[in-house]
């Protein structure tokens, strides 16, 4: 922790508040926040309040230290919290609020803005500002970061389940969206991590849209490089094509099994090694079974997904539901990878189709493409060449975060 002498010594005091230890940044929302913290803490002493919602996590609280002034993490039992959450059908509210509330960390909030009255709270994620609802200071500039419409992934579930889980999923959206609208009103400025996204909030939320922005996703890539040297992962130098998330993710499971089932073994047949490697941590029972199936890998979590990366012969982006920017898109961009994708998984990106990827949505389309890119050389070096330098130039980290 950074000594109390230091603390004051200067630096104006930064509350922030994450709905998830933004450390190691080994996954999407992780990636973005402890950029943010480490772009933060360069400029403010920050009050970091957050959770640990994997065991595998709690080890990593220390290395936050480094970067804030005090740091309050209790644990969170999803199982326990997802019992808790059912709370919100009683009380009518969104059931995210009472799944990511907690009274240690109430209480540690309530502490910091008595005692130390930062003058800047940022909130990355919707539901976090519920610890702020009515008790910033005057005197404090808030920023909401939304990060995405979350409540629109609701929907976006319950466009593809079933009675009742469509009920609970649009109910889900309607609660939040309503809470995510009157945070956006009481906070100074509310942020998304794109244009697109930005937009869809201002006619969501039009009371807020005068004070609605935006800012860019980033990729480090000087440590994403496609020319450093890493082992072959894949048996035989198989022309491998790879997908990269979190994998108890319900957008990714539905992105892996639907082209699984749809197109891959198609593509088995004009490419009879072709490889179909998943790869990200806590894989669910659907994805493991895919491991049974000829030429896919399921690897769970790896130390490192860069040898994946970097020895894959493509990278097929399947999802067919996604908000925001996806890091798995600007790591593989930033691998020199050729990309195979959904409109959804690359929205905001910006780059330009055919030439810094191929964007498919029927079966059909992503045989032909997949298949073509995994048997010319010329084709996915060329689009790889041309997405590393797109990234290079437009996802810089630092350069959006500026902006905050």
């Amino acid at each position: 922790m950074i000594d109390e002498q230091q603390a004051t010594a200067g630096k104006q005091k930064l509350l922030y508040l994450v709905h998830r230890l933004p450390y190691p940044p080994n996954k999407g929302d992780k990636i973005a926040s402890f950029n943010l913290l480490r772009f933060l803490a360069t400029r403010y002493d920050v009050y970091l309040g957050t959770f640990v919602d994997d065991p595998e996590d709690r080890g990593h609280v220390a290395a936050l230290q480094d970067y804030c002034a005090e740091v309050c993490a209790p644990e969170i039992k999803p199982r326990a919290a997802r019992l808790s959450s059912l709370r919100g059908l009683v009380t009518g509210e969104a059931l995210s609020l009472p799944y990511l509330r907690d009274r240690r960390l109430q209480r540690w909030v309530d502490n910091v803005l008595d005692k130390h009255r930062p003058q800047r709270i940022v909130v990355f994620s919707g539901p976090m500002a519920q610890y702020v609802n009515g008790r910033m200071p005057t005197e404090a500039s808030s920023v909401f970061d939304l990060v995405d419409v979350d409540s629109e992934k609701w929907r976006s579930y319950g466009q593809r389940k079933s009675w009742p889980m469509r009920w609970l999923y649009r109910r889900e959206a309607d609660r939040l969206l309503d809470f995510e609208r009157r945070m956006a009103a009481a906070f100074d400025s509310t942020v998304l991590v794109s244009r697109e996204e930005a937009e869809l909030f201002r006619r969501l939320a039009p009371e807020s849209a005068h004070k609605t922005t935006y800012r860019i996703q980033g990729v480090d890539s000087q440590y994403f490089d496609p020319t450093n040297a890493y082992a072959n992962p894949y048996p035989d130098a198989a022309p491998a094509l790879i997908f990269t998330g979190a994998m108890d993710y319900w957008p990714n499971v539905d992105a892996v099994t639907w082209f699984a089932d749809t197109a891959f073994d198609a593509v088995r047949a004009a490419v009879p090694d072709a490889l179909f490697c998943i790869v990200g941590r806590h894989p669910a029972a659907e994805v493991q079974k895919l491991a049974d199936r000829p030429g896919i890998v399921v690897t769970g979590g790896v130390d490192d997904v860069r040898p994946y990366l970097a020895h894959a012969h493509a990278a097929a982006l399947t999802l067919r539901i996604a908000r925001g920017i996806q890091n798995k898109v600007l790591e593989a961009m930033a691998m020199a990878k050729a990309i195979v994708a959904t409109p959804q998984a690359l929205e905001g990106i910006g780059a330009t189709p055919g030439e810094h990827f191929s964007e498919t949505i029927t079966p059909t389309q992503w045989i032909d493409e997949v298949s073509r890119l995994l048997c010319s050389a010329a084709a996915r070096n060329r689009m790889g060449d041309a997405a590393r330098a797109f990234v290079e130039k437009a996802f810089c980290w630092d350069t959006h975060l500026q902006l905050l």
